[in-house]
Protein backbone atom coordinates (compact mmCIF):
# COMPACT_ATOMS: atom_id res chain seq x y z
CA UNK A 1 0.00 0.00 0.00
CA UNK A 2 0.80 3.49 -0.85
CA UNK A 3 3.41 4.45 2.52
CA UNK A 4 2.89 8.46 1.87
CA UNK A 5 -0.88 7.59 2.12
CA UNK A 6 -0.94 5.50 5.03
CA UNK A 7 1.25 7.92 7.36
CA UNK A 8 -0.71 10.67 5.84
CA UNK A 9 -3.70 8.85 7.68
CA UNK A 10 -1.69 7.46 10.63
CA UNK A 11 -1.86 3.85 9.44
CA UNK A 12 0.34 1.01 9.39
CA UNK A 13 0.73 -1.47 6.32
CA UNK A 14 -1.96 -4.09 5.91
CA UNK A 15 -4.39 -1.69 7.29
CA UNK A 16 -8.21 -2.70 6.52
CA UNK A 17 -10.87 -0.94 4.80
CA UNK A 18 -12.67 -0.26 8.24
CA UNK A 19 -9.26 0.95 9.53
CA UNK A 20 -9.10 3.84 6.05
CA UNK A 21 -12.62 4.76 6.75
CA UNK A 22 -12.13 5.32 10.57
CA UNK A 23 -9.19 7.22 10.12
CA UNK A 24 -10.11 9.69 7.25
CA UNK A 25 -13.68 10.17 9.45
CA UNK A 26 -11.29 11.35 12.60
CA UNK A 27 -9.20 13.77 10.67
CA UNK A 28 -11.50 15.09 8.57
CA UNK A 29 -14.00 16.37 11.48
CA UNK A 30 -10.49 17.89 13.01
CA UNK A 31 -9.61 19.67 9.55
CA UNK A 32 -13.52 20.75 8.83
CA UNK A 33 -13.07 22.77 12.08
CA UNK A 34 -9.61 23.79 11.84
CA UNK A 35 -10.24 25.51 8.49
CA UNK A 36 -12.20 28.45 9.96
CA UNK A 37 -8.93 29.23 11.92
CA UNK A 38 -7.43 32.28 11.03
CA UNK A 39 -4.59 32.89 8.81
CA UNK A 40 -2.10 30.01 7.47
CA UNK A 41 -3.62 27.51 10.27
CA UNK A 42 -6.95 27.58 8.51
CA UNK A 43 -5.33 27.66 4.87
CA UNK A 44 -3.34 24.22 6.19
CA UNK A 45 -6.52 22.85 7.14
CA UNK A 46 -8.29 23.28 3.99
CA UNK A 47 -5.32 21.49 1.69
CA UNK A 48 -5.41 18.92 4.21
CA UNK A 49 -8.89 18.13 3.31
CA UNK A 50 -7.86 17.58 -0.41
CA UNK A 51 -4.83 15.30 0.70
CA UNK A 52 -7.00 12.91 3.10
CA UNK A 53 -9.75 12.90 0.59
CA UNK A 54 -7.17 11.49 -1.96
CA UNK A 55 -4.76 9.24 0.35
CA UNK A 56 -8.00 7.63 1.44
CA UNK A 57 -9.72 7.45 -1.95
CA UNK A 58 -6.34 5.92 -3.03
CA UNK A 59 -5.85 3.29 -0.43
CA UNK A 60 -9.50 2.03 -0.95
CA UNK A 61 -8.88 1.37 -4.27
CA UNK A 62 -5.56 -0.80 -3.75
CA UNK A 63 -7.97 -2.39 -1.66
CA UNK A 64 -10.35 -3.19 -4.26
CA UNK A 65 -7.87 -4.18 -6.68
CA UNK A 66 -6.40 -6.65 -4.35
CA UNK A 67 -9.63 -8.23 -3.72
CA UNK A 68 -10.55 -8.72 -7.39
CA UNK A 69 -6.93 -10.00 -7.98
CA UNK A 70 -7.36 -12.41 -5.25
CA UNK A 71 -11.48 -13.34 -6.59
CA UNK A 72 -10.07 -13.60 -10.07
CA UNK A 73 -7.14 -15.73 -9.34
CA UNK A 74 -4.52 -12.79 -9.81
CA UNK A 75 -2.91 -10.45 -11.29
CA UNK A 76 -3.90 -6.65 -11.19
CA UNK A 77 -7.11 -5.47 -12.16
CA UNK A 78 -5.40 -2.50 -13.88
CA UNK A 79 -2.77 -4.63 -15.58
CA UNK A 80 -5.94 -6.76 -17.01
CA UNK A 81 -7.40 -3.35 -18.59
CA UNK A 82 -3.90 -2.35 -19.96
CA UNK A 83 -4.18 -6.12 -21.54
CA UNK A 84 -7.44 -5.30 -23.13
CA UNK A 85 -6.14 -1.91 -24.93
CA UNK A 86 -3.22 -3.81 -25.90
CA UNK A 87 -5.11 -6.08 -27.81
CA UNK A 88 -7.52 -3.24 -29.00
CA UNK A 89 -10.39 -4.63 -27.13
CA UNK A 90 -11.54 -1.09 -26.27
CA UNK A 91 -15.23 -1.68 -25.35
CA UNK A 92 -13.99 -5.14 -23.17
CA UNK A 93 -11.69 -2.64 -21.23
CA UNK A 94 -14.18 0.09 -20.66
CA UNK A 95 -16.44 -2.48 -18.94
CA UNK A 96 -13.44 -3.21 -16.69
CA UNK A 97 -13.34 -0.29 -15.83
CA UNK A 98 -16.88 0.95 -15.26
CA UNK A 99 -17.03 -2.14 -12.74
CA UNK A 100 -14.50 -1.01 -10.47
CA UNK A 101 -15.87 1.18 -7.25
CA UNK A 102 -12.80 3.46 -6.29
CA UNK A 103 -11.87 5.57 -8.83
CA UNK A 104 -8.00 6.83 -8.51
CA UNK A 105 -5.65 8.61 -10.65
CA UNK A 106 -4.55 5.67 -12.10
CA UNK A 107 -8.16 4.98 -13.12
CA UNK A 108 -8.72 7.88 -15.24
CA UNK A 109 -5.24 7.75 -17.02
CA UNK A 110 -6.41 4.70 -18.42
CA UNK A 111 -9.83 5.99 -18.94
CA UNK A 112 -8.29 8.59 -20.84
CA UNK A 113 -6.02 5.90 -23.18
CA UNK A 114 -9.68 4.54 -23.91
CA UNK A 115 -11.06 7.76 -24.48
CA UNK A 116 -8.17 8.50 -26.71
CA UNK A 117 -8.38 4.68 -28.57
CA UNK A 118 -12.33 5.72 -29.64
CA UNK A 119 -11.49 9.04 -30.69
CA UNK A 120 -12.87 10.93 -28.36
CA UNK A 121 -10.00 13.42 -27.93
CA UNK A 122 -11.32 16.12 -26.03
CA UNK A 123 -12.75 13.74 -22.65
CA UNK A 124 -9.55 11.93 -22.97
CA UNK A 125 -7.90 15.27 -22.34
CA UNK A 126 -10.41 15.98 -18.97
CA UNK A 127 -9.38 12.30 -17.78
CA UNK A 128 -5.76 12.99 -17.81
CA UNK A 129 -6.80 16.50 -16.24
CA UNK A 130 -8.06 14.94 -13.23
CA UNK A 131 -5.56 12.20 -13.16
CA UNK A 132 -2.62 14.85 -12.91
CA UNK A 133 -4.91 16.66 -9.89
CA UNK A 134 -5.01 13.77 -8.15
CA UNK A 135 -1.44 12.33 -8.68
CA UNK A 136 0.26 15.83 -9.19
CA UNK A 137 3.90 14.23 -8.77
CA UNK A 138 2.97 11.62 -12.05
CA UNK A 139 5.71 12.14 -14.69
CA UNK A 140 3.67 9.68 -17.14
CA UNK A 141 0.40 11.68 -16.35
CA UNK A 142 2.35 15.08 -17.67
CA UNK A 143 4.15 13.15 -20.66
CA UNK A 144 0.94 11.98 -21.76
CA UNK A 145 -0.64 15.30 -21.70
CA UNK A 146 1.58 16.85 -23.57
CA UNK A 147 2.08 14.59 -26.13
CA UNK A 148 -1.78 14.73 -26.69
CA UNK A 149 -1.99 18.86 -26.59
CA UNK A 150 0.62 18.90 -29.23
CA UNK A 151 -1.64 16.29 -31.51
CA UNK A 152 -4.46 18.55 -30.92
CA UNK A 153 -2.93 21.62 -31.84
CA UNK A 154 -1.72 20.23 -34.83
CA UNK A 155 -4.70 18.66 -35.88
CA UNK A 156 -6.40 21.81 -35.05
CA UNK A 157 -3.64 23.84 -37.78
CA UNK A 158 -3.90 20.71 -40.17
CA UNK A 159 -8.02 21.27 -40.73
CA UNK A 160 -7.28 25.09 -40.71
CA UNK A 161 -4.72 24.89 -43.85
CA UNK A 162 -7.35 21.73 -45.07
CA UNK A 163 -10.34 24.51 -44.66
CA UNK A 164 -8.13 27.02 -46.55
CA UNK A 165 -7.62 25.20 -49.60
CA UNK A 166 -10.65 23.44 -49.87
CA UNK A 167 -11.78 25.08 -52.83
CA UNK A 168 -8.95 23.17 -54.92
CA UNK A 169 -9.57 20.03 -56.30
CA UNK A 170 -6.47 18.07 -55.48
CA UNK A 171 -4.38 16.89 -58.17
CA UNK A 172 -6.06 18.89 -60.66
CA UNK A 173 -5.42 22.38 -59.78
CA UNK A 174 -4.96 24.07 -62.72
CA UNK A 175 -2.30 26.69 -61.16
CA UNK A 176 -0.22 23.28 -59.80
CA UNK A 177 2.74 21.95 -60.92
CA UNK A 178 3.66 19.37 -62.99
CA UNK A 179 4.64 16.74 -59.71
CA UNK A 180 1.52 18.03 -58.18
CA UNK A 181 -0.64 17.07 -61.10
CA UNK A 182 1.55 13.45 -61.56
CA UNK A 183 1.25 12.33 -57.15
CA UNK A 184 3.48 14.61 -56.37
CA UNK A 185 1.68 15.81 -52.86
CA UNK A 186 1.83 12.00 -51.94
CA UNK A 187 4.83 12.87 -49.61
CA UNK A 188 3.43 15.14 -48.04
CA UNK A 189 0.35 13.38 -47.24
CA UNK A 190 2.44 10.57 -45.63
CA UNK A 191 4.57 12.53 -43.65
CA UNK A 192 1.04 13.84 -42.33
CA UNK A 193 0.29 10.20 -41.36
CA UNK A 194 3.39 9.84 -39.81
CA UNK A 195 3.06 12.01 -37.34
CA UNK A 196 -0.41 11.50 -36.46
CA UNK A 197 0.35 8.01 -36.04
CA UNK A 198 4.14 8.77 -34.04
CA UNK A 199 1.82 11.27 -31.60
CA UNK A 200 -1.15 8.64 -31.10
CA UNK A 201 1.52 5.74 -30.22
CA UNK A 202 3.20 7.66 -27.90
CA UNK A 203 0.00 8.38 -25.65
CA UNK A 204 -1.17 5.08 -26.40
CA UNK A 205 1.95 3.00 -25.56
CA UNK A 206 2.58 4.72 -22.43
CA UNK A 207 0.06 3.07 -20.24
CA UNK A 208 1.80 -0.01 -20.52
CA UNK A 209 5.53 1.50 -19.05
Amino acid sequence: MNKRNLELLGLDEGATREQIEEAYASLRAKYLEDRFLEGEAGNNAAKMLTKIEVARTELLAELAEAENASAEGGGSAYERVEELIKNGDIDGAQRALDAFNERPAHWHYLQSVVFYRKNWVNESKKQLEIAMHLDAGNQKYKDAYKKLNEKMEYDASRHAAEGANQSAYRGQNMNASADDQMGGGFCSDCLTCCYLNLCANCLCNMCCN
